[in-house]
């Protein structure tokens, strides 16, 4: 069983091997505790400047990540390996058990909770926990995310816009192991205190994801999270063997795609019912139909229609069928050339 830690110093984050923690954040309000999980390997195989950070059940809904890093809790064997790798599958425990995007111990959004606090609510205090103690142990950060009940997305790695070229290209490379069909650039005005936005203001090479939708198990969404770490493990040589494939060998190469501005993210206009004619990843053109909006007060009333204010990629298109006035609907993103990153 998995020690419990009530005091951040009783982890030895030095210790070779393999050692499984829950990390106890007393809860606000009562007596009692979140467990959070947390696993830390030291391979036994030596030292690796490249230590590796990965996070999933940010968002207690998504369920890749949190399957996937669990997986590697048990698999990852530290005598086969060198450096560091610290797994946090649950990472806000309490929306993990409740099936909820946040928290209902506070209420709040662990992707918005950076960099913490360590006075504030539950959910600001494990972020703090996250940048205080384990983004100085590791180098490469990896944030597993899917769209919940939020959103539809093509299997995707993503990143912000990187203004240090050396530290873009680093993530525009790595982004590349998870072996998605899509990597997009997403717009970093969005929103705000995402563990992404901290790790990559911090320079370190940050890589996000949306692996699956509907609060599900995507199969191949497990297989981007448990391969795609595995990938990296092996590109930084924490890990021995060769980079591996998780499509098909046929599939097409990976797309570099972005929707860096907020003009590429269209609120809906109004409340309806959504129903779309085009699917996360295909490619739509200027003035094509995207989906239509129902008014069921009229049942006799003709559909709004939504169309393509530009041509590109269906990156996300609201999952649900009912959108409320001012929700994303859907986001268009435009082709990148990879050397303009890279070159």
């Amino acid at each position: 069983m998995p020690q419990v830690i009530h005091n951040y110093s009783e982890i030895n984050f030095d210790l070779p091997g393999k050692h499984h923690y829950q990390v106890a954040f007393h809860l606000d309000g009562t007596w009692g505790y979140s467990l959070v999980p947390l696993t830390v390997i030291n391979g036994k195989r030596g030292p690796n400047p490249n230590g590796v950070l990965c996070f999933g059940g940010t968002h207690g809904n998504e369920y890749e990540g949190q399957v996937g890093l669990k997986r590697l809790c048990f698999d990852l064997d530290p005598d086969q390996m060198s450096g560091r790798v610290i797994l946090m599958p649950q990472l806000s425990e309490s929306a993990c058990v409740a099936n909820s995007r946040t928290s209902p111990l506070d209420g709040v959004n662990m992707n918005r909770a950076f960099p913490g606090n360590p006075r504030g609510t539950i959910s600001s205090r494990i972020a703090h926990f996250v940048k205080t103690q384990i983004f100085p142990r590791g180098r490469v950060v990896i944030d597993v995310h899917s769209g919940g009940m939020e959103g539809a997305f093509p299997h995707c790695t993503s990143f912000h816009p990187i203004p240090d070229s050396a530290q873009r290209a680093e993530i525009a490379t790595v982004s590349q192991l998870f072996d998605t069909g899509f990597v997009l650039i997403y717009a970093s005005t969005m929103a705000s205190g995402l563990l992404t936005d901290e790790a990559e203001a911090e320079g370190k090479v940050t890589i996000g994801s949306e692996f699956g939708a509907g609060a599900s198990t995507d199969r191949l969404g497990v297989q981007h999270t448990y391969e795609g770490i595995k990938n990296v493990l092996r590109h930084y040589g924490l890990l021995d063997g060769e980079i591996k494939k998780i499509r098909h060998a046929d599939s097409a190469p990976t797309r570099l795609i972005k929707a860096d501005q907020l003009d590429a993210y269209v609120p809906a206009p109004c409340d309806g019912i959504w129903e779309p004619v085009v699917a996360p990843g295909h490619a739509v053109d200027r003035g094509e139909l995207l989906g239509r909006l129902h008014d069921f007060s009229d049942h006799s009333s003709a559909p709004l229609n939504i169309f393509a204010p530009r041509a590109g990629w269906v990156a996300m298109l609201h999952l649900g069928a009912r959108p409320r006035k001012g929700q994303t609907l859907f986001v268009i993103a435009e082709n990148v050339d990879w050397s303009d990153l890279t070159g």
